[in-house]
């Protein structure tokens, strides 16, 4: 039996080109996994506890939306963080991870066509493969536009021709963006906004990693669109506890948006989702509800900072990220430098042009590779003074 290749025309996922890359080579030191943005951070040692006081719950079927708690306690950290009020029944859905979102909306509200056409995605570049396989399997096309140091590491996406932004049906945006640590700040949400308008299509705002940043909190787009007054069916913003709680396992995220876009995807959801197990929707609600693990993960990101500040500092083209968890560290070859890392340190980065792709004006992420401060303080810094001493001293 024979399957079409819709997936042809992406380059293959990131990891395993890594481990085709170095796997076959010896390390040259104790091996540091520093590829891999999972957090390693404590998380709430009252999560547990939830979930087994809550286990009777695995007996049963979840619900496919969310509890009422669960929503409840979402749509109230919206309202403390990003200062909007949003119904928890009508404008919010428990995702079984953000991914899961990010690929969904696209089954749930993308059309067929726009302006009679084959419609566009718009998406960064570097970005997250999820955005394109979204695409591809609506049929749409995507576009991917570059996010380089020259546009402060986020995409330009108003430079693209009217004729191309008229066929957009869905623009994808991360804010802090993954893998620069970039912030749009309320002046280019205003912008992306007034774009969508102009050219009728939805933003899908990624937020995953909106609670680690550096100084202010990183604005969102629910506030930004509620200040235009911008209708709520032109936005969806995606929210998780993976990093803001160091809980990647819960899989624990959310969508907000208007009623018929999240109606759409409970839809979808109720014929071919995962809903949370109800324990671990107990557990979600709590976590949402409570501030302070929060601000301790920040405080920790914010010495690894204060740290790679301290040993990247003079190193050209050497950026400071304002927030995420990775750094996007300036080389002359990604892979030779991820190679040549772990041959010489054992040290494992990503090379930046696993990430991004050629499309028309080079890859973006060539000239980079992605360094993880999620491991412990002493081992990340470890490894920083490794990469410093290997890539740029030698």
């Amino acid at each position: 039996m024979q399957y079409p290749d819709r997936f042809s025309d992406l380059p293959a996922y990131a990891f395993p080109r890594l481990r085709a890359l170095l796997d076959h080579h010896a390390p040259g030191g104790a091996p540091l996994s520093m590829s891999i943005g999972e957090p390693k951070h404590a998380f709430p040692d009252w999560v547990t506890r939830i979930i087994a006081e809550n286990a009777v719950g695995f007996g049963s079927y979840p619900a496919n939306d969310g509890t009422p708690a669960l929503l409840s306690a979402i749509a109230a950290w919206i309202g403390r963080r990003y200062g909007v009020t949003v119904d928890g029944a009508t404008q919010v859905m428990a995702l079984n991870g953000s991914r899961e979102g990010l690929y969904n909306i696209a089954m749930a509200i993308a059309p067929e066509t726009k302006a009679g056409q084959r419609p566009v995605f718009l998406m960064p570049n570097p970005f997250y493969q999820a955005y394109a396989v979204a695409a591809i399997s609506v049929g749409a096309e995507p576009v991917m536009v570059p996010a380089t140091r020259a546009t402060g590491h986020l995409p330009d996406y108003a430079s693209l021709p009217p004729e191309t932004l008229d066929r957009v049906s869905l623009c994808y945006i991360c804010s802090p963006s993954n893998p620069q640590g970039a912030v749009a700040d309320e002046a280019y949400w205003r912008d992306l906004l007034a774009l969508a308008e102009r050219h009728d299509f939805r933003i899908v705002a990624d937020e995953c990693y909106s609670e680690v940043y550096r100084g202010a909190p990183p604005p969102g787009i629910l506030a930004a669109a509620a200040v235009a007054g911008a209708d709520p069916e032109r936005v969806l913003a995606i929210h998780s506890l993976s990093k803001r709680s160091n809980l990647p396992g819960l899989r624990s995220g959310a969508v907000t948006s208007g009623p018929e876009n999240i109606r759409r995807i409970r839809q979808l959801r109720a014929y071919g989702g995962a809903p949370l197990p109800l324990p671990l929707q107990a557990a979600a609600a709590a976590v949402w509800e409570d501030e302070a693990h929060v601000v301790e993960n920040r405080r920790l990101y914010g010495l690894k900072f204060d740290m790679a500040d301290r040993i990247f500092a003079d190193v050209p083209g050497y950026e400071p990220p304002r927030a995420g968890f990775f750094l996007w560290l300036p080389v002359p070859d990604s892979e030779a430098a991820c190679l040549k890392l772990w041959q010489e340190t054992g040290v494992r980065c990503l090379p930046g042009a696993y990430l991004g792709r050629d499309s028309g004006v080079g890859n973006p992420g060539a000239g980079y590779i992605r360094v993880a401060l999620v491991a412990p303080m002493e081992q990340t810094e470890a490894g920083l003074t490794l990469i410093r001493h290997c890539l740029y001293d030698s």
